[in-house]
């Protein structure tokens, strides 16, 4: 079948078409040839044809339009290495300074105050007398004392020794004299026994001289026996007696002396006078207070623990002290021991600091204010700095590095430590790259580029 020729009317010319219709028909046309088109236009017997053409421009077209969007460039971040640990934190904690050493000094005996040597505020060294007690009848104890014994003294060297030969002479001749008196008592006796049994003396007469005679043989034994004593000398259990009396006498001239000693109240050690309680002529007994002394050399700085703490503080901890009176002073040192049982007023239990060598300034009454380095324990907990989280309404958010690609990850803060914090989450794990700089814009899935 052959087509018929049909002639195309005349159209009057156009007129250019603006920059805007070129475009717009540069797209509907797909950018192709005017013969194509004409194609399109002639007979049905081409349109299969056509519409082939048509979806492979189409496919094409949408192709290069895929094509032509880029990808977002990987976001730049810093990073850094995960770390297991407890990590640690600061408790604040209140206090007050005390003392190291504080003695109260008061007399060991009874009497009047002689004089007192220091004043509040005076500096002490040890063995310092401080003040006197009058001491008269120390005095007069220990002189007698004395006397006492060298009297026991003298006579265990006269019993060590032994009689002396002129005190044996002495005791011979004193036998003598007892046995003359003897035989002059015994011939009268006999003298008068003969006249009275002539009658001439009474019976009378007889009993006395025969009582002189008796008298007479006794004082004739005991000179005997004097004398057997004085040869034979003293038994050891006399020298023994004797040595006793010498060792009783001893002690009690030391006891004088110590009373004496007594009299003078030292100080024990050194530090400054803290009070002063008598003046002289004042009458002290014993165990009444006279002048309190605190040592400057040492301080005890006594801090409270709050409840929660209670039997989780030990010796050893580290701690660092600061006194609002004392602005330019800070210390660092470790806890000297913890006290056992609860302060009665304030319930708390409270620790000891010990400082051998305090400041100048720093006294007993002060107020301390101390920061109390506490170790967190918490299983499976790591330490991160504090810019590696980002938040997020609620939650926290770290960023974990993977292929080049970030990670999201929410995790739990068990405790602040200014510049880190411990974290804690089940897909931690020790070594993992987390983002430290530039996690705030990140999403999860999001690729970056580490740039440390």
């Amino acid at each position: 079948m052959s087509s018929a020729n049909i002639s195309s009317p005349q159209l009057p010319e156009s007129e250019p078409e603006s920059e805007q219709q070129q475009e717009k028909h540069s797209f509907l046309t797909g950018k192709l040839p005017g013969w194509f088109l004409a194609i399109l236009l002639i007979g049905g017997g081409v349109i299969g044809g056509g519409v082939i053409l048509w979806q492979v421009f189409v496919t094409g077209s949408a192709q290069t339009a895929e094509s032509g969007i880029e990808a977002p460039p990987p976001t730049s971040v810093e990073t850094t290495v995960l770390a297991s640990g407890a990590g640690n934190r600061q408790v604040r904690l209140l206090g007050q300074v005390e003392a190291g050493e504080r003695a109260t000094l008061s007399p060991q005996l009874d009497g009047t105050v002689h004089s007192v040597s220091v004043r509040e505020g005076d500096r002490v060294t040890p063995g310092m007398t401080v003040a006197v007690l009058d001491d008269a009848d120390s005095r007069l104890a220990l002189a007698e004392a004395r006397a006492r014994l060298a009297q026991e003294r003298s006579n265990l060297a006269r019993l060590q020794v032994g009689t002396r030969p002129e005190i044996l002479a002495q005791r011979e001749a004193e036998l003598d004299a007892a046995r003359t008196r003897e035989l002059a008592a015994q011939d009268n006796l006999e003298r008068i026994s003969n006249l009275t049994e002539q009658g001439a003396l009474s019976q009378r007469d007889l009993i006395e001289a025969s009582a002189e005679a008796s008298a007479a043989r006794s004082e004739k034994y005991r000179v005997e026996a004097l004398l057997a004593e004085a040869q034979a000398g003293a038994t050891q259990e006399e020298t023994d007696a004797q040595q006793g009396l010498v060792d009783a006498a001893n002690a009690a001239v030391e006891q004088a002396q110590l009373s004496m000693q007594r009299t003078e109240i030292k100080a024990a050690f050194s530090g400054i006078v803290q009070s002063r309680e008598v003046d002289p002529g004042d009458y002290v007994e014993v165990s009444d207070s006279v002048l309190t002394i605190v040592s400057d050399r040492t301080l005890d700085i006594f801090l409270e623990l709050p409840e929660s703490l209670s039997g989780q503080v030990a010796p050893g901890m580290s701690v660092t002290l600061n006194a609002r009176a004392l602005p330019d002073w800070q210390q660092a040192t470790r806890i000297t021991a913890v006290v056992p049982t609860a302060d009665t007023a304030s319930r708390r239990q409270r620790v000891r600091v010990s400082l051998d060598d305090p400041p100048p300034r720093l006294v007993p009454g002060m107020a301390i204010q101390a920061s109390l380095t506490m170790p967190i324990d918490s299983v499976g907990s790591f330490v991160a700095p504090r810019d590696a989280l980002t938040r997020r309404g609620d939650e926290w958010l770290l960023f974990m590095i993977e292929n080049d690609r970030a990670r999201e990850l929410e995790v739990e803060i068990v405790a602040d430590l200014g510049q880190e914090v411990v974290i804690a989450n089940s897909e931690l794990r020790e070594g993992q790259i987390v983002v430290i700089t530039g996690g705030d814009g990140l999403a999860n899935d999001a690729a970056v580029q580490v740039v440390n």
